[in-house]
């Protein structure tokens, strides 16, 4: 019997992007909500936000790394300027997207 590679299921909106992962490093802390949302995100030039609505999502991190741990209810990933995106329960990475920057530095890519 042949093994199928199992794909992590991803979600991208603008610069952000989750990939989900088989578990969440234990040694995660948890990180603060703000105003009843978990904000993955925030737009540098706009103020927009890349945000989930408080339904029992957990955001973490460790060291550099971010986690969203969401709950079995499911969870909307919203912004002002991008579509809604429904994300299935599961553990998942936070990826901020990064650009070189004419300093020929990494850095995030400004919203």
């Amino acid at each position: 019997m042949k093994k199928v590679k199992q794909v992590p299921r991803t979600y991208r909106q603008g610069d952000v992007l989750l990939v989900e992962v088989a578990q969440i490093p234990v040694n995660a802390k948890a990180v603060r909500r703000v105003g009843g949302r978990v904000i993955l995100a925030e737009g540098e030039v706009t103020g927009h936000r890349h945000a989930i609505s408080d339904g029992g999502v957990e955001l973490l991190e460790l060291g550099e790394r971010r986690y969203l741990n969401v709950p079995e209810t499911g969870a909307e990933l919203r912004h002002e300027e991008h579509t809604k995106i429904d994300v299935t329960p599961g553990a998942y990475e936070v990826v901020i997207q990064r650009e070189f920057d004419d300093a020929e530095e990494w850095r995030r890519v400004a919203d």
